[in-house]
């Protein structure tokens, strides 16, 4: 292993990179010229004093902080892979509350720590706080619903709310899931759709259509926030798949 590798893989190596890249966070959202489309969809469901569960594409997950209005801290399911660690060093940076697990269903062959993570995020949206979720996250395939995400929100009674938050000027890395670098000094855009929630006594077929409605309303904010900013990019990512999990 490269002196790179080890620098990353090391406790201080990740909080460093971490605050860093927050740092960085703020600089793109201080530099950016922000249009914002259903701003008021969260904050009128946290004010019930509800949990809901906020949704994003996982190659749109870097601007994310800036788009959540509390007054709660949010709670984040990071993944236990490498780039997930180093993504919840930085989201700390800014109040959030990391979950270690996976998106996929528990049980499911590709679950790591799903089941425990499950357990853990029922009781955080029991207790009225809220987790957001990267529905394709950790490793694909990329823009495709996992089945976890629609089981949270059956089992909690809690909205899913899909949202996306992109620069024009960005950086798209050649990665599973052609992560976007959001770049300062540009244009963005932060849309927010309806909430969707899901029946908690459904059958399997019930489930699926659930899974395509709300991977159809995560598609129709992405969609929207790229032609605010003229850009054509949205469909370039689906279904492309990380070599590892």
């Amino acid at each position: 292993m490269g002196l790179g590798k080890r620098f990353v893989g090391s406790n201080l190596g990740r909080t460093i990179i971490g605050f860093v890249a927050a740092q960085y966070v703020r600089l793109v959202f201080r530099t950016t010229r922000w249009q914002v489309q259903g701003g008021h969809v969260l904050p009128e469901l946290l004010a019930t004093g509800q949990g809901v569960i906020p949704i994003t594409w996982h190659s749109r997950v870097m601007m994310v902080p800036i788009g959540w209005p509390g007054p709660k801290p949010l709670y984040l399911l990071a993944s236990h892979h490498g780039d997930g660690e180093l993504i919840a060093r930085a989201m700390s940076r800014f109040g959030m509350i990391m979950v270690r697990g996976s998106t996929h269903r528990p049980g499911h062959d590709r679950d790591r720590g799903g089941t425990a993570a499950m357990r853990q995020m029922l009781n955080i949206l029991k207790a009225g706080n809220s987790i957001g979720l990267t529905p394709d996250g950790p490793r694909g395939p990329a823009m495709r619903m996992s089945e976890g995400v629609i089981a949270l929100a059956r089992l909690s009674g809690a909205p899913i709310v899909p949202g996306t938050i992109c620069t024009r000027r960005h950086h798209t890395f050649n990665s599973w899931d052609r992560f976007r670098l959001a770049l300062p000094f540009s244009r963005g855009a932060m849309v927010i759709g309806e909430p969707v929630t899901v029946a908690r006594k459904i059958d399997a077929e019930a489930q699926e259509a659930a899974r395509q409605q709300v991977e159809a309303a995560l598609f129709a904010v992405t969609e929207q926030a790229d032609r605010l900013l003229g850009t054509t990019d949205t469909m370039e990512t689906v279904g492309t798949v990380g070599s590892g999990s």
